[in-house]
């Protein structure tokens, strides 16, 4: 029965996440070198990531991330899609990545079974559990270190997620680009402190779920590597609210699914790079012709016509993404609360979860 004065787990877990980052931090880069310890195959040409819900939406922010910093060929994959495939992905020296917060997600188990029983190319696991399946079946682990995650929506285990495949890329060009691999590694260590100022904008964020509580159509819109936030923001939304949510890469959204804004409506436009000169003209011409609410997440020119913003002041888009994801989930919870749900049961879904400490 909801309950408006008890914390919630989703809540809970939401603040635990700037204690997790710095943990994961001290486990992975070594003290005395620098290096960051994760065992990985060498020449490596392509990476190939195989997910399921918001940990498919973390393979698909990895997929820009290691293009941008590795310079490497990505790809995600869904493990139910992947499953169906008539033929996989087989090139020489690719590395597979199974992503699952609890290491027991059937068909993701599935898919490496089925890399390791079609293909010699090495396998590596992000998970949660230590002593999942998923982590003895594969070449090459990675641990999550969220601890216990009992909220149905994944909050904590999200963002460590996003932190192990930033660690991942970094890792790919450890020998090779020791400037843009310092640059982005010593970043990482004020992530704690900005999400610590996204938190303190709670009661704004309250002040957009409460708008968006009473809104018939909901986008999500972005572009580039912020798309696949999109996508989470939405699922967080829709999982903890039961609101028909959508996201859609802006550009995208002008050819026809616009439409749906002759509704009730309110857009959000999430950006963790500088907002481009057509984003810009898209959104005005939204504002125009459809007249929704505008939210802006993250990084805002200035030349949008928006009712509420909401941004931390970062020095890349590695950052701008975490303060992004909390920002979401708090907004999430806001609005899931406004509606009086029960985010920690929502009707019908289930979770499997691991007991881990940190």
């Amino acid at each position: 029965m909801f309950c408006k004065n008890k914390k919630t787990f989703m809540e809970t877990e939401i603040f635990e996440q700037k204690n997790i980052i710095p943990h994961m931090l001290e486990k992975y880069i070594n003290h005395d070198n620098g290096q960051i310890n994760i065992l990985v195959p060498n020449d490596i040409a392509k990476v190939v990531l195989v997910a399921s819900g918001s940990s498919y939406h973390c393979a698909r922010y990895a997929v820009d991330l290691i293009e941008k910093i590795s310079k490497i060929e990505a790809r995600a994959i869904y493990s139910s899609e992947f499953l169906l495939k008539k033929l996989i992905p087989h090139d020489y020296n690719t590395l597979y990545v199974f992503i699952t917060q609890s290491g027991e997600t059937s068909d993701t188990i599935k898919s490496v079974e089925r890399v390791k029983s079609e293909t010699n190319l090495p396998t590596l696991c992000i998970t949660n559990n230590e002593n999942s399946t998923i982590w003895k079946l594969c070449d090459y682990q990675m641990a999550c270190y969220a601890g216990l995650e009992q909220g149905i929506a994944a909050t904590k285990s999200f963002t460590s997620q996003m932190l192990c495949l930033v660690l991942l890329s970094l890792k790919l060009i450890e020998n090779t680009n020791a400037e843009i691999l310092n640059s982005y590694k010593n970043s990482l260590f004020e992530i704690p402190r900005l999400l610590e100022e996204v938190f303190l904008k709670r009661n704004e964020i309250k002040k957009m779920a409460k708008h968006i509580a009473n809104k018939d159509v909901v986008v999500i819109t972005a572009e580039g590597i912020s798309y696949s936030i999109a996508k989470e923001g939405a699922l967080k939304i829709k999982e903890t609210s039961y609101k028909n949510i959508s996201a859609s890469i802006l550009g995208e959204f002008m050819h026809g699914h616009v439409a749906v804004l002759n509704n009730n409506s309110a857009l959000i436009f999430i950006s963790a790079d500088t907002v481009t000169e057509r984003a810009t003209s898209n959104l005005n011409k939204i504002k125009v012709d459809y007249n929704p609410t505008i939210a802006i997440i993250g990084n805002d020119c200035g030349q949008i016509p928006a009712s509420y913003r909401l941004s931390v002041n970062c020095e890349n888009e590695i950052q701008q993404l975490f303060t992004i994801v909390a920002t979401l989930q708090i907004l999430a919870l806001e609005t899931a609360l406004k509606l009086k749900r029960n985010v920690d049961n929502p009707k019908g879904l289930h979770k499997v979860v691991i007991e881990k400490g940190l």
